[in-house]
């Protein structure tokens, strides 16, 4: 078991950017235009429901700590922008660069905990979903790049 501080406040870090993805993501899919990147949003949105479960599940059993049910300042504040960015233009391009910021900051915070110390199991769930989280990124940094170059 690992009751080390600075483990939980890892873990929750964490569970707030998957928290904040996953209300992202539906924000982004209900502001898309084209069917596609609204279907791309509503799985990404569920990927990080997924992830959530599979994080708590391994903190309960493995940290037997109950990890929070809130989200991010960060994670607020990036929601108010993209619902900012959202309103005033519409754009599927907009909303792209949006989630791709989003990406970026849960891919960094993905990577603090991968420097971390933590024990097996927990520590191959954050690397399965670390990888998850850069084909995300790449995924969305790509269709950016297209639509930019439409």
């Amino acid at each position: 078991m690992d009751e080390r501080p600075d483990v939980a406040r890892l873990i929750n870090q964490l569970i707030g950017t998957l928290q904040d993805g996953e209300r992202g993501y539906k924000k982004a899919s209900e502001a898309a235009k084209d069917p596609r990147l609204k279907s791309l949003f509503d799985d990404y949105a569920h990927q990080r429901v997924r992830f959530l479960a599979e994080l708590r599940d391994a903190v309960r059993w493995r940290c037997q700590f109950e990890p929070p049910q809130t989200t991010s300042a960060i994670g607020a504040l990036h929601r108010a922008w993209i619902n900012l960015r959202i309103a005033i233009s519409r754009d599927d391009r907009a909303i792209l660069a949006e989630c791709e910021r989003g990406e970026d900051s849960a891919m960094h915070e993905y990577q603090k905990a991968a420097h971390n110390r933590l024990a097996s199991p927990l520590r191959e769930i954050i690397s399965h979903q670390y990888h998850e989280v850069r084909s995300a990124h790449d995924r969305i940094h790509y269709l950016r790049l297209v639509a930019r170059a439409a």
